[in-house]
């Protein structure tokens, strides 16, 4: 048990990120070269106030670092460059739940207008 306690605490970083937390933690492989994984932890409320963690993790090894950063940068960049560093979402842009709202009337118009269609003539 304290090997592995050990093992735990060779280097540790902790991401706090709202609801989810993500790990890099530095692991041993029994040879004694070491790994890296990736936890993200997401913190589910129930209405009743208790609460449950979800977690996926992912592991690299030391193989895969270089083409994994290299991958990660590229998708990265290209998220920022098309999109910006500001954050687009339901939680963070005000009238999001109106401009969808008005995109529904539009659709639901198109569709009237459609309605008139006779399959008959197919």
């Amino acid at each position: 048990m304290g090997d592995r306690v050990e093992q735990e605490e060779i280097f540790s970083q902790v991401l706090r990120a709202g609801r989810r937390t993500y790990f890099f933690d530095v692991r041993a492989t029994k040879a004694d070269d070491y790994y890296l994984t990736v936890t993200e932890s997401k913190k589910f409320t129930h209405d009743d106030g208790t609460f449950h963690y979800q977690k996926h993790k992912i592991y690299l090894y030391k193989e895969d670092f270089s083409e994994f950063k290299e991958m990660l940068t590229k998708a990265t960049d290209y998220i920022l460059h098309e999109k910006g560093a500001e954050v687009i979402s339901e939680r963070h842009q005000k009238d999001y739940k109106k401009e969808e709202q008005d995109q529904e009337s539009t659709e639901e118009k198109n569709t009237e207008s459609f309605t008139d269609v006779n399959f008959d003539d197919i």
